[in-house]
């Protein structure tokens, strides 16, 4: 009889573990998004302090008109061509020369240390103001723009000269418009 329950006994413990299925453990989350929701904050809080210096400057200068774009920036024509002619599109090739600044007029790159620009438009990686404050522009005028640091170099800066999230001063003189003869349509 021993052996009857023994044998009794050790099937109900095999019958038992063959009904319970090992689940796979699932990994332990605990985020509570507060950090999106603070750096969400944080950079209403930098935007908002350097639309208030950019305001400030725009107030200094008031012999000049300001134009603020759609895009978060702010310019202001040093020379504009009234005539109607072209601006840069998409596959056009843009050759400028600019100056950086930062917000109280101090030279970080000179037209110099930029050397003649080529850039070929919507084609290449360049400060995102620049990318589109370029194609407003016409042959032969030059533009000041006040870009926020998001619209500049944002939070990682340039890795030389221009720091974390610095607003800058570009003026752009554009000298000339062509084709990109060599591009594929």
């Amino acid at each position: 009889m021993r052996i009857q329950n023994l044998f009794l006994f050790g099937a109900m413990i095999f019958l038992a573990s063959c009904s319970q299925q090992q689940q796979a453990r699932k990994p332990i989350s605990h985020t509570s998004g507060t950090f999106i929701k603070e750096s969400i904050e944080r950079n209403k809080v930098l935007i908002a302090d350097e639309e208030d210096l950019i305001a400030e400057i725009i107030k200094k200068d008031s012999l000049k008109s300001y134009i603020a774009s759609n895009k978060g920036y702010w310019y202001k024509y040093e020379t504009k061509v009234e005539e109607v002619t072209a601006t840069p599109k998409r596959g056009d090739i843009a050759f400028f020369d600019y100056e950086i600044k930062d917000l109280n007029s101090r030279i970080i790159y000179t037209i110099a240390d930029t050397k003649p620009q080529v850039y070929y438009v919507d084609k290449e990686n360049i400060m995102m103001g620049l990318r589109d404050g370029i194609k407003l522009m016409k042959k032969g005028e030059t533009v000041t723009f006040l870009f926020p640091s998001h619209m500049a170099y944002g939070y990682h800066g340039d890795d030389k000269k221009i720091g974390t999230n610095e607003p800058l001063i570009c003026t752009v003189s554009l000298n000339d418009i062509k084709v990109d003869t060599q591009a594929k349509n």
